[in-house]
């Protein structure tokens, strides 16, 4: 199967956040879309010229996507890496991301980033990581906000109980995730 990939011009403000109204400073940047049909369901991965800014599940489309076979080559790049982490290969990323959020936020992605690939920590145990004992709520939302699902493992966070709460992608995501690093960890 394809990944449909596409370059398309942006104009992005002086502090790159994407946006469409004309106002300030504004270049032109380009940004690029890759449709990745993996195990768990079809990824859209958008890029600048630098890094990743964002991979965000695409349950919205409906019919497959008639597009260019090229793409650049990080998006290449990143295809590949997700291909192997999804056989059993790739157990860490390393792809430049664009991560940008709270200091709190950031603190947050870059505890999940440091559980290992196979293992779950609870919500109270991040908290307790990043210094905000009583944030498991924080941490709640500082997940959902994470903009690298899979990468920035936001599926290994589990309730107190061991049991899956809330993902982005919906639980059955969260366990699909979860059963492939338990799988290919044995």
């Amino acid at each position: 199967m394809s990944t449909p990939c596409f370059s398309v011009k942006f104009y992005n403000t002086e502090n790159h956040r994407e946006d469409t109204e004309l106002h300030g400073d504004i270049t032109p940047e380009m940004i690029h879309l890759c449709y990745y049909d993996s195990p768990i369901g079809t990824l859209r991965i958008i890029t600048n010229e630098r890094s990743i800014t964002k991979i965000q599940f695409a349950f919205d489309l409906k019919d497959s996507i008639n597009t260019l076979e090229a793409g650049t080559p990080l998006l290449k790049e990143t295809v590949r890496q997700l291909n192997e982490y999804f056989t059993g290969i790739r157990q860490a990323f390393s792809l430049p991301l664009d991560l940008q959020g709270t200091d709190f936020q950031m603190r947050t992605w870059k505890a999940l980033c440091d559980i290992p690939y196979g293992e779950t920590r609870s919500y109270k145990q991040i908290a307790e990581t990043v210094g905000c004992q009583k944030g498991c709520r924080a941490v709640g939302l500082a997940n959902n906000r994470n903009p690298f699902p899979i990468i920035v493992p936001c599926h290994r966070v589990i309730g107190a109980n061991g049991e899956l709460t809330g993902y982005a992608g919906g639980l059955d995501v969260k366990k699909q995730l979860l059963d492939i690093e338990f799988g290919w960890k044995k």
